[in-house]
């Protein structure tokens, strides 16, 4: 047979039953939580922070460029050749399946749902509240003309609410969308949404590729041997979206959450072009502050890059 130069294969991930993380340290279970929760000491941060200005998106954009805007979290626009792109969209006031109790907005969103332009693909994680949040898909659902990419098993959820339509990947499998292709790729983290469902679906990371560019979001992430697999497979990308927050206690998160350094070493791996941070700043999720992780990168490579809700950089 001739020899070839294509990658190896994505390593196993699924037991027949439910989904794991690959020659990695398992995420904590129920009895670890209670065990977090007693002994928790989570940093001090104001429970509202009044300091963002929402900004209007342009309709589009025109030749090479790629506008990115931090909207909150891990919600991001991207936009590039009349494409527009958003990820794992939350705009509730909470990130819980009650409105009435769980982790609270402490920013508000740098755009407004009203000022979104037309929304073309909507990309998701995995299926956690901060991550997947129905209200909020259920509106833009209501727009038309959104294409929506969930990792394997989530489709189910979705299209039980009549949020499509829906394609769903696995680490390894691609969509083409127009002139845009999706290709599903390995994260380190975990699902669940209630008590009985825990990684019944899958999670992933995303590579989207279009004419002349490479672009990763990496979801909500350890840090592990993917950084690796990912550039071996698809190049150093233009642009990277990493995680920096939530990662508080570390034998806690470690397993499911990148800290700050560690998202400095997975941008060096993937040599990405330019990096910017997210799942920080809107919602407090574990024991580091609300700010903490900007903070902590306060002497960093210009290449990484940490933009307030609302901010964007245009990525030549």
């Amino acid at each position: 047979m001739p020899e070839t130069n294509s990658p190896p294969p994505f390593p196993k991930h699924f037991d027949g039953e439910r989904f794991y993380n690959p020659n990695a340290t398992p995420a904590r279970g129920f009895l670890d939580v209670f065990r977090w929760k007693l002994t928790s000491r989570p940093e001090s941060s104001p429970r509202f922070v009044p300091d963002v200005t929402p900004i209007i998106p342009p309709p589009r954009v025109e030749g090479d460029e790629l506008r990115t805007t931090l909207i909150n979290h891990s919600t991001v626009l991207l936009q590039q050749r009349g494409v527009h792109i958003l990820t794992d969209p939350i705009w509730s006031d909470r990130c819980s399946p009650l409105s009435w109790i769980g982790p609270r907005r402490r920013r508000r969103p740098g755009v407004r749902q009203e000022d979104l332009p037309r929304i073309d693909i909507v990309l998701l994680s995995h299926n956690h509240y901060d991550h997947l949040d129905l209200p909020t898909l259920h509106w833009l659902a209501s727009r038309g003309d959104t294409v929506f990419v969930a990792p394997l098993g989530v489709a189910r959820l979705l299209r039980s609410e009549n949020i499509g339509p829906v394609v769903e990947l696995d680490w390894g499998e691609a969509k083409e969308l127009g002139a845009t292709t999706i290709h599903g790729v390995p994260a380190f983290h975990f699902s669940a949404r209630g008590l009985f469902d825990r990684n019944k679906t899958l999670w992933c990371g995303y590579v989207i590729q279009s004419p002349g560019r490479t672009v990763y979001f990496a979801g909500d992430t350890g840090f592990g041997s993917h950084f690796a697999q990912i550039r071996e497979r698809f190049g150093s990308p233009c642009l990277s979206l990493l995680p920096i927050g939530a990662y508080e206690p570390r034998w806690f998160m470690s397993p499911i959450h990148m800290a700050p350094e560690e998202a400095l070493r997975a941008h060096e791996i993937l040599g990405s072009h330019t990096c910017i941070a997210t799942h920080h700043g809107t919602f407090q999720l574990a024991d580091d502050g609300l700010d903490t992780p900007k903070k902590l990168l306060s002497t960093r490579p210009a290449s990484f890059v940490i933009l307030e809700n609302g901010q964007s950089v245009s990525i030549p």
